[in-house]
């Protein structure tokens, strides 16, 4: 059995995670630590996890569940991920950082976008980024792993094959994207309260938002070259999901046959990427609740645009259950261990 500590559980992607781990067999959930409910049973401050997760919080402070860890997963915002991880890896122990601080190459890229030096440069070159579908082969002998933003997993699967094949044109790609209000955290703010969302939808980051560089660092990684973006997240009145929708124009006259069969092949033998059928768009209910992300395209002829469709539960295939995944990979599992379970179609 492999032993995994969770540092910062209680949010809403730590239950994400403590939900999924508790049922993996090949696993252990050595202990949870948490900022604000050191002592308190887990089980108490979720309680749909009675009887699967009646664990005592550990202090944040104490740094004896990642001695006691194989494996530590980080469930932090960032710039708090930063001494965790560093000490575990001085301990020679294997981190999933669920946070922004090891998804980037470039630490002034990181230092640019979120206002803050980065907390431990001198690891990221030892990170991998973690998409297992593009980096499966890093991520398997990895001494750090960054998982991937919602919004970067969602609009990175869904434009990898046409990057891949050179079929847009440069910097002609617009990403909107749409999330559920869980995404934005269990933390109270007023923007996710009740009565702001619910019955509303609204941008917000517009033109600046820090998952823009994420998403053009691994897009320009694909490409070959450098890749430029247009990026609109909007917060819609729904508890999770998250739907991308990406236009680029295409280099040639292109059919839609054509390109169903690019991210067939693309995706050939990916359990957790699923291609819609021809004519056919992906909702956000079909993926709920699991590890799943489904992908339609189409083609606008009269326009000269590719539109590519892409839907994921942001705290699972966004979150949770892409940590689950690189953890399959990084201990040598079948990857659908603990994610291999239909959407909750209601």
């Amino acid at each position: 059995m492999i032993k995994v500590g969770i540092i910062g559980g209680t949010g809403y992607t730590g239950q994400e995670l403590v939900r999924l781990l508790c049922r993996h067999p090949e696993i252990r959930l050595e202990g949870i630590s948490s900022r604000s409910s050191a002592g308190e049973m887990y089980s108490n401050i979720y309680a749909n996890l009675k009887g699967f997760a009646d664990l005592s919080c550990a202090d944040f402070e104490d740094n004896g569940l990642i001695d006691r860890s194989d494996i530590v997963i980080a469930a932090l915002p960032h710039g708090l991920s930063g001494p965790i991880v560093s000490e575990a890896n001085r301990k020679g122990k294997r981190v999933i950082d669920m946070g922004a601080d090891f998804r980037f190459a470039d630490a002034k890229v990181y230092e640019q976008w979120y206002g803050t030096d980065h907390p431990c440069p001198q690891l990221l070159e030892t990170a991998v980024y973690g998409i297992p579908e593009l980096n499966r082969d890093r991520i398997r002998d990895a001494a750090i792993v960054g998982n991937p933003g919602c919004y970067p997993t969602c609009s990175i699967l869904a434009f990898a094959p046409l990057l891949k094949e050179d079929m847009l044109e440069d910097n002609s790609i617009i990403i909107d994207a749409k999330s559920g209000v869980s995404g934005a955290g269990r933390a109270l703010k007023l923007g996710s309260h009740f009565c702001e969302c619910n019955e509303s939808v609204k941008a917000y980051g517009t033109a600046g938002h820090r998952h823009t560089p994420e998403i053009e660092e691994q897009l320009s990684a694909i490409a070959g070259k450098k890749v430029t973006i247009s990026f609109t997240p909007h917060l819609v009145p729904m508890n999770r999901g998250m739907l991308v929708t990406g236009y680029g124009s295409l280099k040639k006259d292109t059919e839609a046959e054509e390109l169903n069969e690019l991210y067939t092949d693309f995706y050939h033998g990916e359990y957790f990427v699923r291609v819609m059928e021809k004519g056919k768009m992906p909702a956000t209910g079909q993926v709920r609740n699991s590890n799943f992300c489904d992908i339609g395209i189409a083609v606008d002829q009269r326009a000269g645009r590719v539109v590519v469709c892409g839907v994921i539960d942001n705290l699972v295939k966004g979150a949770s259950g892409q940590a689950v995944q690189n953890m399959n990979i990084m201990c040598g599992f079948n990857e659908k261990e603990g994610l291999d379970m239909p959407p909750a179609y209601l």
